[in-house]
C-alpha cells in the first residue's frame, strides 16, 4: 500500500460519513448534472486533473475513461488540449501517466 492509499484509508476510517456524502455528490453530478455523454465527461475530468497536476487523479481518470470506452487517441487529444492553457509541462507529465497506465515499454 503506497502513501496515498494509506492516507485515503486513514481518511475513510476517521471521516467515512463525510466521504460517503462527497462521493454521492460527485456521482450525482457526474451522472445527472447535464447533457454531456459519458465519454466526454471522463475526457474532461482527465484534462482537468492534468491541468491541476493531480497525478493520482490523472491516473484514476485515465483508467475510468478507458473503462467507459474512450480510446487512447481521445485521451491523448484531451491531454494535448491542456498544453495551451495549463502549459506544456503539465501536458507532458500527464502524457507520461497515460503511457505508464498503458504499460508502454518505451519509458
Amino acid at each position: 500500500m503506497d502513501r496515498i492509499e494509506k492516507n485515503f484509508k486513514y481518511f475513510l476510517e476517521k471521516y467515512g460519513h463525510i466521504y460517503e456524502a462527497y462521493e454521492t455528490y460527485g456521482q450525482k453530478l457526474h451522472n445527472d448534472g447535464g447533457p454531456l455523454d459519458e465519454k466526454s465527461r471522463w475526457l474532461i475530468k482527465v484534462a482537468i486533473s492534468a491541468a491541476c497536476k493531480h497525478h493520482y487523479s490523472v491516473r484514476t481518470h485515465i483508467r475510468k475513461a478507458l473503462k467507459c470506452g474512450c480510446t487512447r487517441e481521445e485521451i491523448e487529444h484531451s491531454l494535448m488540449l491542456v498544453a495551451p492553457t495549463a502549459g506544456f509541462p503539465a501536458f507532458m507529465e500527464a502524457l507520461m501517466c497515460l503511457r505508464e497506465e498503458l504499460d508502454e515499454d518505451a519509458l
